[in-house]
């Protein structure tokens, strides 16, 4: 049985996200966890310490919150036809977004977490907004986010770019490999090249993606020098691409892309869900 973490604000992306989440998994034996998280828009000292009760504000706020994921689930169930497989937990906690996913995924299984994301400035070259990206950061979960309008295609074709300097033992990838199982996905892993030939740890690195994906429909592309989202974009051109997955390798692009960049540089032109595997260390 997966368990699916869903953050909802309520709003038209997070809906989106959910959405996206029952018909993916809508085979599969889920317990989807739909969390609110919610902090008074003002509060004084007292409410900080610990005396909400005497206000009042604490209660109105969290029975709001209570009552917005009642309407959710009604929302789920008129959406969708009534799938045995899948089980609905709703979860309503004082808490900031980052916080509170971090502390319930601490508490709970969480094989995957689906987020709506919209670009801070609602410009269409910025992907993804702050929240997003401090959850790619700071949860050790994988993350799969949906682009803000994206309506649900199978992942029939997945995007995997890869400098292949990494141990794939040390990640989170299962999520991936069930995924393209169960959708009878194409996984197409993407090295861009330095100019150099592959090294013995690159090559050792090729053959062991290959193993992992044993059973799955695999190819392997290498282009030449250029910059890395510039070759996801090339290969989207060419390629009609369902889903992009990426390893959260500190010591490789993926930290020029989440680390490093200022948000409003982060450049994908990326209209498609991107799912981010983070390593196995604590």
């Amino acid at each position: 049985m997966k368990n699916i973490l869903l953050p909802t604000d309520f709003s038209d992306n997070s809906w989106n996200a959910i959405k996206y989440a029952i018909q993916l998994f809508k085979d599969e034996i889920c317990t989807f966890h739909l969390l609110n998280t919610y902090t008074p828009i003002i509060y004084n000292v007292e409410y900080v310490l610990g005396y909400p009760a005497q206000f009042g504000l604490g209660d109105a706020i969290r029975d709001t919150a209570q009552e917005n994921l009642k309407d959710l689930t009604t929302k789920i169930s008129q959406t969708f036809e009534k799938n045995p497989k899948h089980k609905f937990i709703t979860v309503a906690r004082f808490n900031t977004l980052i916080s509170g996913v971090k502390e319930y995924t601490s508490e709970h299984q969480t094989d995957l977490i689906i987020m709506g994301t919209k670009g801070a400035t609602g410009a269409e070259e910025i992907l993804f907004g702050s929240n997003t990206v401090h959850v790619f950061k700071e949860i050790k979960c994988p993350v799969l986010a949906i682009p803000s309008g994206f309506k649900f295609e199978k992942p029939l074709e997945i995007l995997f770019p890869t400098d292949l300097e990494v141990d794939y033992n040390a990640f989170k990838i299962e999520i991936l490999k069930q995924i393209a199982m169960d959708n009878h996905s194409r996984i197409n892993a993407l090295h861009v090249s330095t100019g150099n030939d592959l090294t013995f740890k690159q090559i050792n690195s090729q053959l062991k993606l290959e193993s992992l994906f044993k059973g799955s429909s695999y190819l392997f592309h290498i282009y030449d020098s250029m910059n890395v989202t510039d070759a996801i974009n090339k290969f989207q051109i060419k390629a009609k691409i369902n889903l992009i997955a990426m390893i959260n390798n500190k010591h490789s692009f993926f930290e020029n892309l989440f680390h490093r960049s200022p948000l409003n540089q982060i450049g994908f032109h990326l209209k498609v869900p991107f799912l981010v595997l983070p390593s196995k260390q604590p």
